[in-house]
C-alpha cells in the first residue's frame, strides 16, 4: 500500500444500505457462505480501505442478505 494513501475514508455507502434495508452486521455474518468477520462488515461502514477480496464477500453476502443485486460501487466510495 502506499504510504501517503488516506486509510480512513468516511463513512460508505453500505452503512447506509444496511440501515435502509433494517439489516444489521451479524445478518451480513449470518448470510455469508464464505468466511467474514463482524470486524470486516464494521470496518467496511466506517471507511476503512478493504481489500478487493474482502468488498466482494461483503458485496455476495449484502446480495443475499437483501435480496437484491448491488453492484461494488453501490457499496464504497473508493
Amino acid at each position: 500500500m502506499i504510504p501517503d494513501q488516506e486509510r480512513d475514508l468516511g463513512q460508505q455507502p453500505l452503512a447506509r444500505l444496511l440501515t435502509e434495508l433494517g439489516l444489521k452486521p451479524h445478518d451480513l455474518v449470518a448470510a455469508s457462505t464464505e468466511q467474514i468477520t463482524h470486524k470486516m462488515v464494521q470496518r467496511g461502514c466506517k471507511g476503512r480501505r478493504l481489500t478487493r477480496n474482502v468488498q466482494g464477500k461483503l458485496l455476495r453476502a449484502l446480495n443475499t442478505a437483501s435480496g437484491n443485486t448491488y453492484g461494488l460501487p453501490d457499496l464504497f466510495t473508493y
